[in-house]
């Protein structure tokens, strides 16, 4: 006898067991995150299987655990052929009826924290909440403070007020070796932060951000390393537009090009920060802050056709959604820097970087060429301070020419 799950999906047996209700909103649920027919069928399958295996041991919804899914698979490949996308699969339905509230959540983990991991626990807390910095920012600073705690205390008892400046001047000698410049710089930057953090707790009585060792660090070493227009337009013209990833990528490449977007501001971009009527685009940028940029029309028309004729449909504000199941926006802002990659190596381009950012670059050079001051540049791409956007001028090479010294004595 056949069981009809949904208008799409039917399976050979009436599926039992507590969780037998819930096969028809797991599977409606699955085809709306953009699997297909044929994935949903065999996960609906794997599912109902699992529900009589639960059914038989009398294990109760509110007891299941994702122990359980191990075992029956364990159980089940005892018996079949174990196929790939079993696990991944079980772990799919499990998800789903914890959303639902049918079993309850995974309990976290019982190993205890050392006092070093508690202590980097509660500086990162103060870092989000009441700080407010940045994820990047707190996801750079934790790893080295984490590094510092268990290079002086190890898995013992943290006692800040036993440190001393001897302590950090070590450990930034020691690491400071093993670091790029940049990295070095941070892991200066996150030592003060913890130590003020400290003191502000009171667990410190001497001030020893003041002894943290400066890591060198000479204003703008380097020009900007921007792509150049002419292959910015290769690698637009490299783009199979007549498919949706095309239109996809198209429109994300092209608000790289055309307004210097960083790839975290393109990921995060959601339906309503477009002002199509205004022709303006609301961009979230830095430390949460927000900026108005207007929206050029070859740019609006590269987002209207991915919108019509190439983004999935699902609940998801994301401007930009993942080409494949599950159709969401991109998790991270290192989804982008691989669109420009493959764009690139499509295109056989050979660019001074491999990444999102050269595409700002590029734009503030060939702004700067064209006549535009640096605080125009500064305000579109959405730099806080003018020492930021200062760095382009070295990038002007011809006007620079014009205020050198002749050598002494002229050319000989």
């Amino acid at each position: 006898m056949k069981y009809l799950v949904n208008e799409h999906l039917i399976l050979s047996q009436a599926p039992v067991g507590h969780l037998a209700a819930y096969l028809g909103p797991f599977a409606e649920s699955l085809s709306l995150q953009g699997y297909t027919q044929r994935y949903v069928h065999r996960q609906v399958m794997l599912a109902a299987c699992f529900s009589r295996w639960l059914m038989r041991t009398g294990v109760l919804p509110q007891r299941v655990t994702s122990n359980h899914a191990a075992r029956y698979l364990r159980f089940r490949h005892r018996r079949r052929r174990p196929s790939q996308g079993d696990c991944a699969a079980l772990g799919h339905f499990i998800e789903f009826l914890r959303r639902e509230g049918v079993i309850p959540p995974e309990k976290g983990s019982s190993r205890q924290l050392t006092p070093a991991e508690r202590c980097v626990q509660a500086y990162e807390q103060y870092l989000r909440e009441e700080r407010a910095l940045a994820q990047a920012t707190i996801v750079n600073y934790v790893p080295f403070i984490s590094r510092f705690l268990k290079d002086r205390f190890g898995a013992g008892c943290v006692k800040l007020s036993s440190l001393c400046a001897r302590d950090v001047v070590r450990f930034v000698q020691r690491q400071a070796r093993r670091l790029q410049r940049k990295r070095a710089k941070l892991l200066s930057n996150a030592l003060r932060s913890f130590l003020r953090y400290a003191r502000y707790r009171g667990e410190l009585r001497l001030d020893l951000a003041t002894v943290v060792p400066s890591v060198a660090n000479w204003s703008m070493p380097s020009i900007p390393r921007g792509i150049a227009p002419d292959q910015v337009r290769r690698v637009l013209s490299q783009i199979d537009r007549s498919t949706a990833v095309g239109r996809r990528d198209y429109a994300i490449l092209l608000l790289l090009a055309r307004l210097g977007l960083r790839s975290g501001e393109v990921t995060f971009l959601e339906l309503e920060d477009i002002d199509w009527k205004a022709a303006s685009l609301s961009v979230h940028g830095k430390c949460a802050r927000r900026r108005q940029l207007p929206l050029p029309k070859d740019v609006g028309d590269a987002i209207v056709a991915y919108l019509r004729h190439g983004r999935p449909r699902g609940s998801t504000r994301r401007v930009f959604l993942r080409a494949k199941a599950p159709l969401r926006g991109f998790l991270t802002q290192c989804a982008v820097g691989s669109i420009v990659r493959h764009a690139l190596e499509r295109g056989g381009i050979d660019t001074p970087t491999r990444g999102a950012h050269q595409f700002r670059h590029g734009l503030a050079t060939e702004m700067l060429r064209q006549g535009a001051s640096l605080g125009e540049i500064g305000e579109l791409l959405g730099h806080r301070h003018p020492d930021t956007t200062r760095i382009y001028a070295k990038v002007d090479l011809k006007a620079l020419h014009t205020l050198a010294l002749p050598w002494p004595g002229g050319v000989r």
